[in-house]
């Protein structure tokens, strides 16, 4: 029952992670009518949140090995709870600059810590389930964000978009200090100790595949996820004439794309990397072509199989970093990779553009395939089992 209340803090924490730092991309609809500004003008008052969202993982990981994981989790649900508060109750665009800032400050904590938490919150022939599990609450909170924030906005205003999750957050924070004041944080003893440990044989090999899978699923992700409502409606003009169908359609994919996690978390548990990392890449490889030349009905079906083997491969880099790195240093190397898929992913968004530009949605989903092309390329590097040496979890 511990064990579960506390992955449940921890997911719960991943999903507000998203909700939270997507609010103002729905409110600001309303905030424009409010302070008379335009869009462009507000949405560059988050630019610097978002920067620090990134940026802010590897202080915020050095942080959770070196002083408490659940510390730092303490200060994320508090501090993230209170900046959206902060928010609420913003009288201008310095203050609501302010503010954002603030919650990507503390919204940076989660990937690195949280993370690196959940790897460690039970057995490792559990391990893979435990963070397919985890990603999928993200997901939920990157595909509620904007329903929820909408709702929010519509029935009470801009402003109970950021308060009432604000609150919601702190209240979550206080039960977690009440949930650690009775049983206590996770085993430190085996991070502190596990400062003697050193990286395991083979690891530059695998970080290096982890780099590069990181690299081309997070460019496949916000390109199929910025680009997917548009394709939809390219490719179903002859079936699905509303916005709001579009939308349907985008939505039922991406949130039932998201539970591809769960599968590959529990295959990663049971089965070698290696061959799960190369049948996944060369699924994309298939799925992007078939996607480049789909119209109609099979384009749901050839979009629905891309989504699914995107999310497949998200758990991989986390499982391996999980596997590879010692615990004392866990929090920082996720938070590299966080900061990795931050960056690759605003390369994404005006690559779309480009490769749209160039020859549609063809072309992208050609570019696309060939990043599959390369995982698999990269997965051939992996050990092969047998030969595989992992940290303990």
């Amino acid at each position: 029952m511990e064990a579960r209340l506390r992955l449940l803090f921890l997911n719960v924490g991943h999903a507000y992670d998203h909700w939270f730092m997507l609010i103002f991309a729905t409110a600001v609809i309303a905030m424009e009518r409010e302070f008379g500004l335009a869009y462009g003008e507000l949405m560059t008052l988050a630019t610097p949140a978002f920067l620090i969202f990134g940026f802010g993982a590897i202080p915020a990981g050095w942080l959770g090995d070196r002083w408490s994981r659940e510390g730092m989790m303490v200060v994320f649900f508090l501090g993230i709870g209170a900046a959206c508060l902060l928010m609420g109750f913003a009288d201008g665009p310095v203050a609501m600059a302010t503010a954002l800032f603030v919650v990507g400050v503390f919204a940076a904590i989660y990937h690195p810590v949280g993370i690196a938490m959940v790897a460690e919150s039970g057995p490792r022939t559990s391990l893979g389930r435990r963070l397919g599990i985890n990603g999928v609450w993200g997901n939920m909170g990157v595909a509620g964000a904007a329903l929820v924030s909408a709702a929010l906005v519509d029935t009470a205003g801009w402003r109970a978009a950021f308060v009432l999750p604000g609150v919601l957050s702190l209240l979550t924070g206080l039960a977690y200090i009440a949930f650690l004041w009775r049983h206590g944080g996770a085993p430190r003893a085996r991070i502190h100790t596990a400062a003697s440990e050193r990286m395991r044989p083979g690891w530059p090999r695998v970080l290096a595949v982890v780099a590069v899978a990181t690299i081309m699923v997070s460019l496949q992700f916000n390109a199929t996820t910025v680009a997917m409502p548009k394709v939809l409606e390219e490719r179903l003009v002859a079936v699905i004439t509303s916005t709001a169908g579009i939308g349907l359609v985008a939505t039922v994919i991406y949130a039932t794309a998201a539970f591809a996690q769960i599968a590959v978390g529990m295959a990663l548990d049971r089965f070698p990397v290696r061959p799960l990392l190369m049948a996944i890449a060369a699924g994309q490889v298939l799925a992007m072509s078939v996607a480049a030349l789909s119209h109609g009905w099979p384009m749901v079906f050839a979009g629905g199989l891309v989504m699914v083997l995107v999310f497949a491969q998200v758990p991989i880099g986390s499982t391996l970093v999980a596997r590879y790195v010692p615990q004392h240093i866990r929090a920082r190397v996720y938070g590299l990779q966080f900061l990795l898929v931050l960056g690759v992913g605003g390369i994404a968004v005006p690559l779309v553009g480009a490769l749209h530009g160039l020859g549609g949605f063809f072309a992208m989903f050609v570019a696309l395939a060939v990043t599959g092309a390369v995982t698999a390329l990269a997965g051939a590097a992996m050990p092969r089992p047998g030969e595989e040496v992992a940290a303990p979890a």
